[in-house]
């Protein structure tokens, strides 16, 4: 989805955290002469793990390994019909058992190119599956800023301020990958045999990495919005009631963007510092899953441990915080704490 890339970068910047997404795959190696053109080989074959595994996974019936095969067939360059990104999720979507995760996916069933993301289509059936989802009214409000249409922006913010909850399917797509990566084996080129996270390794970076990749709501949009708007009592009550959505949410980035308002926007001092407060800790919380990520790169066992919780279903943020539990990692920062600086 256009701008997706560009956001989750931005809000990483905001949460002072390293971004996975950037981090080569545990098989790719580095070095003077032979290090590129390992990882090209290690990448070259882990894109065709991707492929075997999305043909297994076609033959189902099931919304969600069809899910999981489009989401892995989704990088593939010039795949078959039959394995394209647009044809797995036309099918899951045809499912009984289809809910609004396979629609949230089909919002990058787009071309950036010719300006037709996100994909109009899935974004009606969302505002119908989900019309009690923050997130849903944000993705409209990003686009129908985008578009210019101001009082429809201003009808989005008052629909996700009364929204119920703030989900953006990652979990789900987080435990449709993690099941769907057990198929088969990482072949031997896909890793560094020399690294001790082996396979499991492999399975994680796939898992966490492509789930990653999913279309994200306008956050940018709205932040500038209230922002933009503070002399007007409405937009701020507003964006004070999806702050609290956002805050018990599925996403740290959405909960990042709701204590941003709370401290921004609050006409409470005491509730500002508490909103900084809650911040720190959620930038302690991703450093710590973000160590855990590079952690599993040369553990098995780790890596594993990671998987299973993909596996588990729930949500992204419910995902990261039982991981800190497994590890005996208070989700509070420690007195005096301070985030580690990104390196530029």
């Amino acid at each position: 989805m256009r701008g997706c890339r560009v956001l989750t970068l931005a809000l990483a910047g905001l949460l002072s955290l390293p971004v996975m997404a950037a981090t080569p795959w545990p098989g790719a190696t580095k070095g003077p002469a032979k290090g590129p053109v390992v990882q090209k080989d290690q990448t070259k074959a882990l894109l065709q793990f991707q492929k075997d595994l999305a043909s297994v996974l076609a033959l189902r019936t099931e919304a969600e390994p069809l899910l999981g095969a489009a989401l892995l067939a989704r990088p593939l360059a010039n795949p078959p019909e039959v394995l394209t990104y647009h044809a797995l999720l036309e099918r899951a979507s045809r499912n009984a058992d289809a809910g609004p995760q396979v629609a949230w996916a089909r919002l990058a069933d787009c071309d950036a190119k010719a300006g037709t993301c996100p994909n109009t289509d899935a974004l009606g059936v969302l505002e119908k599956q989900a019309p009690d989802n923050a997130a849903v009214w944000l993705l409209k409000l990003g686009v129908d800023e985008h578009a210019g249409a101001g009082d429809a922006v201003r009808a989005d913010l008052t629909r996700a301020a009364n929204a119920k909850l703030y989900d953006d399917y990652l979990g789900a797509s987080l435990k449709a990958l993690a099941n769907s990566v057990s198929q088969l084996p990482p072949p031997a080129d896909t890793y560094n045999p020399l690294q001790g996270a082996g396979a499991a390794g492999v399975q994680m970076v796939i898992v966490f990495g492509l789930a990653s990749a999913q279309p994200l709501p306008g956050f940018q949009a709205t932040a500038k919005y209230c922002e933009d708007n503070k002399s007007d009592a409405g937009v701020v009550g507003d964006c004070l009631k999806l702050a609290k959505v956002l805050e018990w949410g599925s996403s740290p980035l959405g909960r990042s963007l709701g204590l941003h308002l709370r401290e921004t926007l609050s006409p409470d001092a005491a509730d500002q510092q508490a909103a900084k407060n809650a911040r720190l800790n959620l930038v302690w919380q991703m450093q710590r899953f973000a160590q855990l990520n590079i952690q599993a790169q040369g553990d098995k066992a780790t890596a594993q441990k990671l998987l299973a919780l993909a596996r588990s279903g729930g949500t992204e943020m419910s995902v990261i915080l039982a991981s800190l539990r497994a590890y005996g990692m208070p989700p509070e920062a420690p007195a005096g704490w301070e985030p580690a600086k990104v390196e530029k």
